[in-house]
């Protein structure tokens, strides 16, 4: 007997809305079904026949998931310890040093996938062709993922910038009966 026939299609919207549960985000949960398209794909002749597709396929994308999940963990933990320990350039001072600490914060809280594509593309000089190749993901979703990138930073730098206040070592209270003496 031949190989099954694999009616893919008719699955996805069951496999989207799972993957809504559990990624909570759109563009995440299209991404993780993405994914598991992928891999059910290149493990199509590990499907038994007779076995039920859809159950296939949901276990595909749950264990897609977990796999992103850990990694992203241990790649979350790998890229804090590394800005603890390499801040990369140095350190100005006053609004300058705070707004950038912001903006350095601003890139790092970005989505990992958001992270990575915007730092080959706009640092290390990688076509979106390029970046893709080493993300291995299509150049769309690459260029998805600076685009999303630039507008979150984007919308970082069209909020004013906080001001600083000092803390400590204001005017002093002066006493009684005291001249207002900047001298004093």
């Amino acid at each position: 007997m031949g190989r099954p026939t694999f009616d893919i299609v008719s699955h996805l919207p069951g496999l989207r809305r799972y993957a809504r549960v559990l990624a909570r985000a759109g563009q995440d949960a299209d991404d993780l079904v993405q994914g598991a398209m992928l891999r059910a794909y290149e493990r199509r002749r590990q499907f038994r026949e007779g076995a039920d597709l859809r159950v296939w396929l949901m276990a595909i994308l749950h264990n897609h998931f977990i796999d992103q999940t850990r990694s992203r963990i241990a790649s979350e933990a790998r890229d804090q310890a590394w800005a603890e320990l390499n801040p990369g350039f140095a350190i100005p001072a006053g609004e300058q040093a705070a707004r950038l600490a912001q903006l350095r914060g601003a890139f790092l809280a970005l989505p990992r996938e958001q992270r990575e594509a915007l730092h080959l593309v706009a640092l290390e000089g990688f076509s979106m062709v390029e970046a893709a190749e080493v993300l291995g993901v299509p150049a769309g979703t690459v260029m998805s993922r600076v685009g999303r990138a630039r507008a979150s930073l984007r919308r970082f730098e069209d909020e004013p910038a906080p001001h600083l206040r000092v803390v400590g070592g204001g005017r002093r209270k002066q006493a009684k009966g005291q001249a207002d003496d900047p001298a004093s």
